[in-house]
């Protein structure tokens, strides 16, 4: 008789739908064959714990187990003192039909008699020659669960794409990223969870030193001086794919002012250059005069027009 399927995960009775999937996790891991090679014990361990999980994490088989303390082949519990096992063979139009050992039983009397000790369950099995087949003919496996996990990019690498490596289960894979991936977004890959289901990983991205992501665009914020303002410049900046441009600022630029550079964002995005004046912490009594006089020469309200002005 299988072991309570509620002792082989470890949890109570009462335990929630997340501490079971945690506990299958924890344990699948723990005997999955590919970190237990050629250890047959773990390997039952691991059939054992998957077939727990199989009833338990499925609300109908579960209140027939919690019920019955079995789940026969259809979802449903045996009952007391019932085998939880059901015949099948090929009906009208090709679909299965199911009927007990015991209901088969009871027909071969009616219609053979039940004498000489014939029609007991287990003759009518040896008849068929369907004894121990009937469980799992024409019963799709049931899938094993996905396994969710979080993995952090570069910021790079979640822009224009690129392969990271992964552990999972004691293994190591490559997984290949889109270019344009955002935060938050998911990624499948088929049959790389242990137990063979498939693993979700949710993309988190790692900031950047000086970049930020708009959509597909990328900003970088670029200080520029008070003269390179008034009269223009050309700056150097850098590029997502690691190159650097000359950019020219135009005279009178405000700062907040932006410059795009075409399709040097992500996916045909643009970056754009945020500019930022950045005013000298001190000055001596030389230059404070010429200011004074590049005021008087060029008065100037920035807040004139402005609705609380």
């Amino acid at each position: 008789m299988p072991r309570d399927y509620y002792e082989v995960l470890g949890v109570k009775k009462s335990a929630s739908e997340d501490e079971i999937k945690k506990a299958y996790r924890k344990l699948a891991r723990e005997f999955h064959p590919d970190r237990n090679p050629g250890d047959k014990k773990a390997e039952g361990k691991f059939k054992e714990v998957q077939e727990a999980y199989d009833v338990l994490s499925d609300t109908a088989k579960r209140s027939q187990y919690d019920r019955f303390g079995t789940v026969g082949q259809d979802g449903g519990g045996a009952g007391p003192g019932g085998s939880g096992f059901r015949w099948q063979w090929g009906g009208p139009g090709g679909e299965a039909q199911q009927v007990d050992p015991a209901e088969a039983a009871d027909l071969f009397r009616q219609f053979f008699g039940g004498g000489g000790g014939f029609g007991d369950v287990g003759d009518v099995e040896e008849l068929l020659g369907r004894r121990g087949r009937g469980r799992t003919r024409g019963r799709r496996a049931s899938a094993a669960p996905e396994v969710e996990s979080e993995v952090t990019i570069p910021f790079t690498t979640a822009a224009l794409g690129g392969a990271i490596n992964i552990q999972v289960d004691g293994r190591e894979l490559s997984v290949k990223i889109p270019a344009g991936v955002t935060d938050g977004q998911a990624l499948r890959l088929q049959g790389q969870a242990p137990g063979g289901g498939n693993l979700k990983l949710l993309l988190r991205i790692q900031p950047h030193p000086y970049f930020r992501r708009e959509g597909n665009n990328i900003i970088l914020e670029v200080p520029i001086s008070i003269s390179e303002a008034v009269l223009g410049a050309k700056v150097d900046v850098p590029t997502l794919d690691g190159t650097k441009l000359s950019v020219k600022v135009p005279a009178g630029t405000s700062s907040g002012a932006r410059l795009r550079l075409r399709g040097k964002g992500i996916a045909a995005g643009d970056q754009f250059i945020e500019v930022k004046i950045a005013v000298p912490p001190t000055t001596d009594e030389r230059g404070r005069k010429l200011i004074e006089e590049f005021a008087r020469l060029q008065p100037y309200d920035p807040r004139a027009g402005l609705p609380w002005s």
